[in-house]
């Protein structure tokens, strides 16, 4: 972390501490919202900004305090150009880099149960500061026998509040994302899970050798190797990869040919998990990703995988066809596979909701449908999200007693828009490649 963040010496890990530590939040929320009506009925044309302000920091700092799940789904929510208003973008994308990290006699505490040592006593040199804290762990720099090593420590108490945070952050959601509870219900549970196995870093560790053996071929990529002497069930240690973090790497004034160079490592990453593993690193935020002074990039974190069923691949990427030859029978049967529509539906309702996810993951193919894709095109971006925006002011979707989409389609759908963007920040024109099935 670049600048000094105030250390916490405790995180709230009973279910009543974190349950009073939302109600204190909502209760400032509500305070915020009464302040803003009583200014507003002296001045009349005031906005919400002042609003949004107050809101995303006290919202903010109480997650940043509990940590964990409900911390994780504000740095998720904040990766969104267009789920939120700009001020809890700003304050939520602090998850990725910058949350409040655990005091170093915690994290003593955490090596002492583990490895009945200090950390002192296991390596040569530890960092008694954590150099990245975000939503689910921090990460300090160690030396040991010459090598240089990343520790990830996980913050106490996280994996047990995963299901119980998720049920009280509801009532944040549910004003922020502007969802009926249907809806919220609907992809809760694959949130849950995909959580649930971010906290278990023996499975992280897995799906980390995993993922790095069956990418190893692709040109410009790096992985760190990992240590399981010095792992265990909240600790893990890999490699220390050097080098900056995209943003960082921009303000470097790279030439064009080395952001296509990074973006294609990025791309191809991307390709062969989804078409050729059918899972996938689904955690595309910045964060995860280093760019070393050779141009190689360096992947982190495999936490959050999402394994793609076989039959929402085939559906889903089906519609991305450029030409999309499919007879109307099977067409429907598609959109009845990835529940855009249902037999609840109305014949009006269904041929309405079946054309806008056309054109959503059609819009999501574009780049797919042409041999290089300049992702410096904001014009591209400013479809997608005036899209966003019809959506989330449409009538037929507000007034809709069902959910829409497949629990599937949650993290492939973040999973692209990730990648987008980051794309986007390098302003990288790549080789869009695709499955043979695809042109």
């Amino acid at each position: 972390m670049s600048k000094q963040v105030k250390e916490q010496g405790s995180i709230p890990v009973s279910k009543v501490q974190r349950a009073a530590k939302f109600i204190s939040t909502g209760a400032k929320v509500g305070g915020n919202y009464v302040k803003h009506y009583a200014k507003k009925m002296v001045n009349p044309s005031m906005n919400k900004d002042e609003l949004h302000q107050n809101n995303a920091s006290d919202i903010y700092n109480s997650l940043s305090e509990l940590k964990g799940s409900a911390l994780k789904v504000a740095q998720m929510m904040s990766m969104d150009k267009n789920l939120l208003p700009r001020a809890y973008q700003d304050k939520f994308t602090m998850a990725q880099y910058s949350a409040p990290p655990l005091s170093y006699p915690l994290v003593v505490k955490t090596f002492q149960k583990y490895f009945q040592q200090t950390p002192e006593q296991l390596f040569d040199t530890f960092t008694r500061s954590a150099v990245n804290a975000a939503s689910i762990g921090q990460v300090h720099q160690a030396t040991k026998g010459g090598k240089t090593l990343a520790i990830k420590i996980q913050y106490p108490g996280i994996a047990d509040s995963v299901s119980s945070d998720l049920r009280l952050v509801r009532p944040f959601a549910l004003r922020l994302l502007n969802m009926n509870e249907k809806e919220l219900d609907h992809y809760m549970g694959e949130v849950e899970e995909r959580l649930l196995e971010e906290t278990d870093y023996n499975l992280e560790i897995a799906r980390s050798r995993e993922i790095s053996e069956a990418c190893a071929h692709i040109p410009n990529i790096r992985f760190p190797k990992y240590y399981d002497a010095l792992s265990s069930e909240q600790i893990i240690t890999m490699d220390w990869i050097e080098g900056k973090h995209i943003k960082e790497w921009m303000d470097t004034q790279p030439s064009q040919a080395a952001r296509n160079q990074v973006g294609q490592a990025l791309w191809d990453f991307y390709h062969h998990q989804v078409h050729n593993l059918n899972q996938v690193h689904a955690d595309p935020h910045p964060g995860n990703f280093i760019i070393q002074e050779d141009g190689t990039l360096g992947i982190i974190d495999f936490g959050c995988v999402k394994v793609i069923p076989k039959d929402f691949y085939t559906g889903y990427f089906s519609l991305i066809k450029k030409d999309l030859l499919i007879n109307e029978a099977e067409l429907n049967q598609i959109f009845y596979d990835l529940e855009f529509i249902s037999n609840k539906d109305t014949e009006v309702e269904k041929a309405y909701f079946s054309s806008v996810f056309s054109e959503m993951i059609a819009l999501l193919g574009t780049p797919f449908h042409v041999e290089k894709f300049d992702f410096s095109d904001n014009d591209f971006f400013n479809q997608i999200f005036q899209l966003g925006d019809r959506i989330a002011n449409d009538k037929m979707f507000r007034k809709s007693n069902q959910a829409r989409g497949s629990r599937h389609g949650l993290y492939v759908n973040r999973t692209y828009f990730g990648i987008y963007n980051l794309l986007n920040q390098l302003h990288a024109e790549v080789v869009t490649t695709k499955p043979a099935w695809l042109t």
